[in-house]
């Protein structure tokens, strides 16, 4: 009886083993892994590779499953100026392991008061608080699974996402306004006094007066809302994209160009606009309508040698400075835009600095280098009067600053960009000066506030700034839609050490990049990152140049108005 049980385990346990060996030869074949095993050895045998195993693991690695988006992860980190951003970072699975692929934090921007003193940074740090949340908990469900090499469909998801949190905001709003109305609706008004009959011949009298002056002052728009969390969608958007160029073993630039177009064979490298010079409303002088003075190199160079060039400009700039007698030449302090900021009274007075700069340097301005201005105007409106502070104390109406401009331009025709010289709103001003300065000179709009605006009559181009809910593919849409009149910029509040920016000013094709002055880790980042590009392309023979010289910075013709079109 021992015998015989004996005997039943140890045909049970070979029955056992013969199953197990049948299941793996079945699971074998089904996965071709005796053939590739084959391949693989005789491929070994063919090559002789110095490292054996790395031959082979390789082999495999190319063999295994597409990675998967694991998870995501969202912190709160801080920016350059030390204020509260996000960060979000995407983990996936590959080789059967979770790995942290890439992290990506994007430029925010909540207005101009944001510089200001007396802004709320609470608002800050619950927009903030709001991305953290929707990276870690809706959109990390929402992505968890997909390819991250499938751009257009995450960014596909996310926008969807941003639009459904965008409605339900707007739904909120407008309950809160109906009630509101209500409300007010619902008070008992008080009996108005009996009208003063001198008070309204007074009235009368100042309105007959008033025919002759100046048309009605155009309201302002309301300030379209930055949505708590948007920053969530685009920080996503990046680190999925920078996670498919890891992937793929290729540069973010190249990864995002085959995005937009079929494998680009060459690449030319964006002219960077670089800062010179602030005379803006935080500036120490009176001056506040320079808020940027743009050095814009001709075609042509390495950006190395622009940089040579443009550093050695500012020391020569800040000789004449600190030897100057002229009235209104103080100390320079540093701006948010990396440049120096110094103290005049007059837009002239800056011009005249970087001219003698120039003849001094041996360059000749409107030959060798232009220049642009951003004038910032928007910051610059007193409400109260109707106008713009130019100076303190000296205020400009719309119709007069299109004087002041054209008067500007005719002397100084090396300017041959003004960024934001109106509001929006001016619109008649807009088309005027432009129909002025002719080809002499482009207007550009800065879109960081208002994306979603239509353009402007007489605007020639815009600056583009990756922000918020803008995804790669939404970068990708605006600048192939608007080619040759579109460029990126930063903000005041750029990530710390992120140059990606520079790849994707290359990737998109852009003529321009705008970067800001020639100090700070978060600018100097990124002109490092546009120096690599140069060597690397020019390594691989693949470096062209444009032949396009400004004046006009933009061949594009300005807006008309019968022409429909939208950024």
């Amino acid at each position: 009886m021992a015998y015989e049980g004996f005997t039943g385990r140890l045909s049970k346990e070979k029955q056992d083993l013969h199953d197990i060996k049948n299941s793996a030869a079945e699971f074998f074949r089904v996965n071709r892994i005796p053939q590739e095993i084959e391949r693989a050895l005789n491929e070994l045998y063919f090559h002789k590779p110095e490292d054996v195993h790395g031959y082979l693991a390789n082999h495999f690695i190319n063999l295994s499953a597409p990675p998967k988006i694991s998870r995501l992860k969202g912190k709160e980190v801080y920016d350059a100026r030390g204020q509260l951003s996000t960060e979000a970072e995407v983990f996936c699975i590959i080789c059967n392991k979770e790995k942290s692929m890439s992290s990506a934090v994007v430029s925010s921007h909540f207005g101009p008061k944001e510089t200001s003193l007396d802004w709320n940074t609470q608002v800050r740090a619950d927009h903030v608080m709001t991305a953290v949340q929707w990276i870690n908990e809706p959109l990390n469900n929402l992505l968890k699974g997909l390819n991250p090499c499938d751009q257009s469909e995450v960014d596909h998801i996310l926008s969807n996402f941003f639009m459904a949190r965008h409605l339900e905001e707007k739904d909120i709003r407008n309950k809160e306004k109906q009630e509101s109305h209500f409300s007010s609706e619902a008070e008992v008004a008080l009996p108005s006094p009996p009208p003063d009959q001198t008070k309204d011949k007074k009235s009368v009298d100042r309105g007959k007066k008033s025919n002759t002056a100046e048309k009605p002052f155009p309201s302002t728009e309301p300030p379209e809302p930055v949505l708590p969390g948007s920053l969530a969608i685009g920080s996503v958007s990046l680190a999925v994209a920078k996670t498919g160029a890891q992937i793929y073993s290729i540069p973010l630039y190249k990864y995002i160009a085959a995005l937009n177009r079929k494998a680009p064979t060459q690449f030319h490298i964006p002219v960077p606009l670089v800062t010179l010079l602030s005379c803006g409303k935080n500036s120490p002088g009176k001056l506040n309508l320079l808020e940027e003075v743009i050095l814009i190199p001709k075609v042509g160079q390495r950006v190395r040698q622009i940089i040579t060039m443009t550093l050695e400009l500012q020391k020569e700039i800040m000789r004449i400075m600190n030897t100057s007698t002229k009235a209104g030449a103080t100390q320079a302090i540093l701006c948010d835009s990396g440049a120096p900021a110094v103290s005049y009274e007059r837009p002239e007075q800056p011009l005249d600095l970087i001219t003698e700069a120039c003849t001094n340097f041996g360059l000749t301005v409107g030959t060798e280098i232009y220049l642009a201005v951003n004038c910032a105007a928007p910051e610059l409106m007193d409400f109260s009067k109707g106008k713009y502070e130019v100076a303190t104390g000296v205020l400009k109406s719309p119709d007069e600053l299109v004087d002041m401009y054209q008067a500007l331009i005719s002397k100084y025709p090396a300017v041959v960009a003004l960024i934001d010289p109106f509001r929006r709103e001016d619109i008649d001003q807009w088309e005027k000066l432009s129909n002025v300065l002719g080809d002499s000179c482009s207007l550009l709009s800065d879109t960081t506030y208002k994306s979603k605006t239509p353009p402007l009559l007489g605007a020639r181009g815009h600056i583009l700034k990756h922000i918020h809910e803008t995804t790669v593919s939404d970068l990708i849409r605006i600048t192939s839609e608007h080619q040759g009149s579109v460029f990126v910029g930063t903000t005041c509040s750029e990530p710390c050490s992120d140059a990606s920016l520079s790849d994707i000013a290359v990737a998109l094709g852009l003529d321009y990049v705008k970067l800001g002055g020639l100090n700070g880790a978060e600018r100097m980042t990124k002109y490092n990152r546009l120096i690599s590009i140069e060597e690397e392309l020019a390594q691989q023979g693949i470096l062209v140049f444009k032949e396009k010289h400004p004046p006009p910075l933009f061949t594009e013709k300005p807006l008309e108005e019968s022409t429909e079109r939208t950024v």
